[in-house]
């Protein structure tokens, strides 16, 4: 393993966070500094020997600051291969000395663009040139050049130059590290000059692995958790406090379970298997909607993932405690030891997930993108000659939310603020509408239903009401709307229609 003594050092910083730190150990071991403007004045006051990029050019800094480094004394020092006969004979002959380490982080243009009071010119002059020029050439050049644009890598680096120098194997993470960081810069520079389009013609997203998972949706497939640069999600919050690993499948069911859970104003607890929801419940008490969610499907949600959209109480965590379940999200404990008796149990704290405006799926080779379902449908127009109760306009709207969270053709039902049925993923509208009433039973006697989509003919209907159910919403755009109508009419149905369909594939 090659290992490169560090006699030299380019440091150009916009993040000073730790850097004093870092060169004070470097010209301790005998490092020279170059540096220029803000940060040459940074580690001058400091009490650090610094070289100016200035004195090292003999030219000036110019155009406010634009041109400082873009100097052939610089990039030959930079990309300069010294096994190499010409290039040291260039070297010698232009009085170019070389580097062995460039420091350097970018403007901050990702933070500027977001503050309420940005101009154009200031995200303009907070497109960097120079930096990313730097760190290209020192991390092309990492087989003799060690690149760093990450304070957090200070410490060993410092340790490294310290202890000898900078091996391969560092100077080419160094070079991995330092090309995601200006890939992930230009990706927020196109971002913000396509930011006029909601679906632009170019999307560059940087993603950084957060975890190698044990494996995928099948022991056979390798996995693993990425999270997109510059995105605010409510997993880069998230904290997992207690079991094991999270798994691939553990990470989907979550996600589906928290959203639905958020989705809900008043406490409520929500079953997901299989990214479907197989129990969902509203009640003033957290451990009644939980008990009330269970009993929805037991054996569904046997081995499932469990949502408390409200600080887990010590009743609630007992509650759960009784059954068999891979995951809790909650967004608090209130007794931090209240799941310990199952140190399996993963459990979750999470904040509310942020109103994202687009979502994006992966096709093999791209991505699918659209707007978000706000699933917000407002007023219901009535169809039939009887309206709902206002306990049954309350349960329409909670099974509508849940068809909404559910895999298409999906419809649930609903009867004292808890779903009783769902029925989802099924390929025909009526194969839901059974698959909802056989987990309901008796429990559809007296309740409502609720449709992902619209009912293309009567046989729904006419299944919905031999069961017993008692007032129904359905997205309207059928042809045979007014013959559905009619048949609610002539059952006894309340039947509301919906302006828009909650499809989710």
């Amino acid at each position: 393993m090659d290992v490169i003594p560090v006699r030299r050092a380019l440091v150009s910083v916009s993040d000073k966070m730790g850097l004093s730190d870092l060169c004070l150990r470097l010209a301790a071991a005998g490092v020279e500094i170059v540096s220029s403007g803000g940060t040459a004045d940074h580690l001058t006051e400091a009490g650090i020997p610094v070289t100016a990029v200035t004195d090292v050019t003999g030219t000036p800094e110019m155009l406010g600051g634009r041109v400082k480094t873009l100097h052939p004394t610089i990039h030959g020092g930079i990309l300069a291969r010294p096994d190499r006969a010409d290039d040291r004979a260039d070297l010698e002959r232009h009085q170019i000395r070389p580097f062995e380490l460039v420091v350097v982080n970018l403007y901050p243009f990702a933070h500027v663009v977001a503050r309420p009071e940005a101009t154009e010119e200031m995200a303009v002059e907070n497109i960097d040139v120079g930096g990313p020029a730097m760190i290209r050439a020192a991390a092309k050049n990492h087989r003799y050049v060690g690149v760093v644009t990450s304070p957090q890598r200070y410490h060993e680096v410092a340790t490294a130059v310290e202890a000898g120098g900078l091996s391969d194997d560092l100077r080419l993470n160094l070079a991995r590290e330092a090309f995601y960081h200006t890939a992930s810069y230009d990706a927020a520079i196109l971002a913000w000059l396509e930011r006029g389009d909601p679906f632009p013609p170019r999307l560059v997203l940087p993603l950084r692995r957060q975890a190698s998972l044990r494996y995928g949706e099948n022991p056979h497939q390798a996995a693993a958790l990425y999270s997109l640069e510059g995105t605010e999600s409510w997993w880069g919050g998230a904290r997992i406090v207690q079991g094991k690993e999270m798994s691939f499948n553990n990470y989907l069911d979550t996600e589906a379970a928290w959203r639905l859970a958020s989705a809900i104003a008043m406490p409520a607890a929500v079953i997901v298997k299989h990214n479907n929801p197989c129990g969902v419940a509203t009640a003033e008490d957290c451990t009644e909607a939980f008990r009330a969610a269970w009993e929805c499907d037991p054996q569904s949600a046997f081995g499932g993932v469990v949502a408390i959209n409200r600080p887990l109480p010590i009743a609630t965590a007992e509650a759960i405690a009784e059954h068999f379940v891979e995951v809790v999200v909650a967004p608090g404990l209130e007794d931090p030891a209240a799941l310990a008796g199952r140190p399996n149990l993963r459990v979750v704290l999470a904040s509310r997930p942020p109103g994202a405006r687009f979502e994006r799926r992966g096709i093999d080779g791209g991505l699918l993108v659209q707007e978000v379902d706000p699933v917000d449908d407002g007023e219901f127009r009535h169809m039939t000659s009887r309206p709902p109760t206002a306990e049954e306009l309350a349960d329409l709207r909670l099974a509508l939310v849940v068809a909404a969270h559910a895999k298409s053709n999906s419809v649930v039902v609903a009867r004292h603020r808890a779903a009783v049925g769902v029925g989802a993923g099924d390929q025909s509208r009526v194969g839901a509408v059974q698959r909802a009433l056989a987990r309901a039973g008796d429990r559809a006697k007296g309740a409502v239903a609720a449709s992902d989509g619209f009912f293309p003919f009567r046989d729904a209907i006419d299944a919905l009401a031999a069961a017993g159910i008692a007032a129904v919403v359905a997205p309207s755009g059928s042809r045979n709307d007014e013959d559905v109508a009619t048949a609610a009419e002539d059952l006894g149905l309340s039947l509301l229609f919906a302006d828009r369909r909650h499809f989710r594939h």
